[in-house]
């Protein structure tokens, strides 16, 4: 949208952003301030980027404050972090200018919304009085759904604290199961500390990778667990994908594919790594 160079960082197999190849791309690029985007939550990995790190890194790199912006992007764990125990703290009282948390997603909003939070200044800067609407207009677009803050209201209250807790330890629960399973059945999986979206080998059959809408990456697929996925069609899942995968691995003609790579060594159940 505005036309800036943008500078991709390495990730280590986690997904969380690797520091150090931050670090030496900061140096690169001394001459310029920077814009971080900090990940609570990546899409395929479910990883947490380590917030206080980032900013150790900036700081041991020669930025300033005034020299670089960082957003955390928490569209879907951003509402479940807060009930997570050893979950790390995104708070204003460090050096970030905004975070965001999409409404549709853990909320469940029927049509797609989120809330942005960031500091009054930067609103100051990109706001402006509309006379017509009797109102200041901070908004890309120059309007906005007045349907979602309903929804969201009326689902907040609903819940309450107790509620979001309550689903959150659910949903944290019910990956771990999932992982364990797969894991039992043969499986390679990845479940990151603070996640619910469970990472696994890709399955060979397009027809079940859309029956159960996986969203797939190479060689690897995810399941995110919500408040929705119980363990009936978590074992529902579990018995089919064991079941097709009989077919598509047959013993000695086709062998499960390594993807150490892309979950860890220690996470890879396949030959080279069960030995």
């Amino acid at each position: 949208m505005y036309r800036m160079d943008c500078v991709k960082i390495a990730t280590l197999v986690s997904g969380e952003i690797d520091c150090s190849d931050f670090k030496d791309k900061l140096l690169v690029n001394k001459d310029k301030p920077a814009i971080i985007n900090v990940n609570i939550g990546t899409t395929v990995k479910g990883a947490v980027d380590d917030l206080d790190l980032v900013i150790q890194t900036l700081e041991e790199s020669g930025f300033s404050h005034d020299r670089f912006y960082i957003h955390c992007d928490g569209a879907l764990f951003g509402l479940m972090m807060p009930f997570v125990k050893r979950a790390p703290k995104v708070s204003f009282k460090k050096p970030i200018g905004s975070v965001s948390v999409s409404g549709h997603k853990f909320v469940g909003c029927p049509m797609p919304c989120g809330v942005q939070i960031t500091r009054l200044e930067h609103i100051n800067a990109l706001s402006r009085n509309v006379e017509y609407l009797a109102s200041r207009d901070a908004t890309i677009m120059g309007s906005r759904n007045g349907h979602a803050p309903i929804f969201l209201w009326y689902t907040l209250n609903r819940k309450g604290y107790k509620g979001f807790q309550k689903e959150v330890q659910k949903c944290l629960r019910n990956a771990h199961y999932l992982k364990d399973r797969l894991r039992e059945s043969g499986i390679s999986a990845m479940l990151n500390e603070l996640s619910s979206t469970v990472v696994f080998e890709r399955p060979q059959d397009e027809e079940f990778v859309r029956r159960w809408q996986l969203a797939c990456q190479g060689n690897i697929a995810h399941v995110v667990v919500m408040p929705n996925v119980t363990i009936d069609k978590l074992n529902v899942f579990l018995d089919e994908l064991v079941e097709k995968r009989s077919t598509w691995y047959q013993v000695d003609k086709v062998q499960s594919p390594c993807i150490a790579a892309e979950i860890g060594a220690e996470n890879c159940v396949c030959k080279i790594h069960t030995r």
